[in-house]
């Protein structure tokens, strides 16, 4: 079949973790606008939403791929473990290494099936990598969030750490780098064993697959990160992807329309992170509050899993950037996704961290003002307490205000499609984009 001049072909590569999703539909969305075709390889769950991002769905075949959004089909259940190091052994061995061989080999059947001028991967899935170095395709790697690796410049990524200080601090930042390298290079066996398999040479470190993409496109924005002055040659910001899920319920204040009192929005993870607990104690703690408290709870807890207080209704979900706009408030576990929407709609956080890069968010916020944070065990009276100073202290939002605006003309001029047009070899002009 003949393309029309311009149009790329591009296969987008991403896994159901949560946030792993809603950038990668946001682009593919942006591309599919464009005129280009576009096909999403991804979890079966995630067919509607990537139908509605104009996208052709494939779904992974060996890979893991999860039929919903339950506890139960939770691939790495990284709540059953209780240390940041158990929980990163986890997603490596049950998704970035472990199924490496099943997600090259998927890759692979689908691009023999239809060819495509580039593969945009998650930079988690190193299987993808290893099957697309495998065949000489071209592919370039797109990040959720901050990023999980070590970049030079960049405080590594784990207890929340800022940027150093000091010369002592900084020897202290190289020793947690090296314990990351370390720790993520417990996935080499499997991986070089996969790229054995696929007729590769191994490799000496984990991140090496890196080096064989195009580039490595962090989906953050660069005011948000601590980044460096400059970047390693192949690594640039791109600014976040901040579209609302597809299956986010519409919204209608279930509060009359003359209810004064701020909006504080409670959005916790989308998959399980054992936070039945903590919402309770949110919940408890702003029950005393002249607040109208809105819990979104995701496909994984159970509304009757909560006591509702007077002041707070549980919904499944909410069109976030719609809530936002309307809040005065945003609580959270501080995922990525929803700290850089609170952001880039101006509001001020509330940040309690279950793990993941959940520290090194919320340490970006609370650092510039935005926001403060709390341990997920923390009691009712100190989520009342942080609430009611965020609400109070106009320099909270004051801080949210000007750090949300660089997020947000980051977010609306991010140059994630041109970047990825050029890489493909298949830049449209102005007028075929206007056509």
């Amino acid at each position: 079949m003949t393309k029309e001049k311009g149009v790329a072909r591009f296969l987008l590569a991403t896994w159901e973790g949560g946030g792993s999703v809603g950038p990668v539909l946001t682009v593919a969305r942006k591309l599919a606008e464009r005129g280009h075709d576009v096909r999403v390889m991804s979890d079966r769950c995630n067919r509607p939403e990537a139908e509605a991002a104009g996208a052709t769905f494939v779904p992974w075949r060996r890979a893991p791929s999860r039929v919903d959004r339950s506890v139960e089909s939770d691939v790495f259940r990284d709540w059953e473990v209780d240390t940041p190091d158990a929980q990163i052994g986890r997603v490596i061995d049950r998704i970035m290494t472990g199924p490496a061989l099943a997600y090259a080999e998927d890759v692979i059947e689908e691009l023999r099936r239809e060819p495509a001028d580039l593969v945009v991967s998650n930079e988690m899935l190193f299987g993808v990598m290893a099957g697309c170095e495998a065949i000489g395709q071209k592919f370039a790697l797109l990040t959720c969030n901050i990023s999980l690796f070590p970049i030079a410049g960049v405080p590594p990524l784990g207890p929340g750490l800022l940027p150093p200080r000091s010369d002592e601090e900084q020897a202290q930042q190289d020793e947690v780098t090296a314990a990351t390298r370390a720790l993520f290079d417990g996935g080499l066996p499997a991986l070089n064993a996969a790229r054995t398999a696929l007729g590769l040479a191994p490799i000496a470190t984990l991140t090496d697959q890196h080096g064989a993409a195009e580039a490595l496109l962090l989906g953050t924005s660069r005011a948000f990160d601590f980044a460096p002055a400059e970047l390693p040659s192949g690594i640039q910001y791109v600014g976040p992807q901040l579209d609302d899920p597809a299956w986010a319920a519409p919204w209608q204040s279930p509060w009359p329309s003359e209810d004064a009192r701020p909006l504080v929005l409670v959005a916790f993870s989308t998959t399980f992170q054992d936070h039945v607990g903590v919402l309770q104690r949110i919940v408890d703690g702003a029950a005393p509050l002249p607040v109208r408290l809105l819990v979104t709870l995701g496909d994984t807890i159970p509304a009757e899993a909560l006591r509702q207080a007077q002041n707070c209704r549980l919904v499944h979900s909410a069109p976030h950037n719609q809530v936002m706009a309307e809040a005065a408030l945003v609580v959270t576990h501080g995922g990525h996704g929803t700290v850089a929407k609170a952001l880039s709609l101006l509001k001020p956080m509330l940040i309690v961290p279950h793990g993941r890069d959940q520290n090194d968010n919320a340490a970006r916020v609370t650092a510039r003002g935005a926001g403060l944070n709390l341990t997920a065990d923390s009691p009712a009276a100190a989520f009342q307490a942080a609430i009611e100073r965020l609400l109070g202290e106009p320099g909270f939002a004051a801080a949210a205000r000007a750090l949300g605006a660089q997020v947000a003309e980051e977010a609306a001029s991010s140059p994630v499609v041109d970047t990825l047009e050029r890489m493909a070899g298949r830049e449209r002009s102005v007028a075929a984009r206007a056509a």
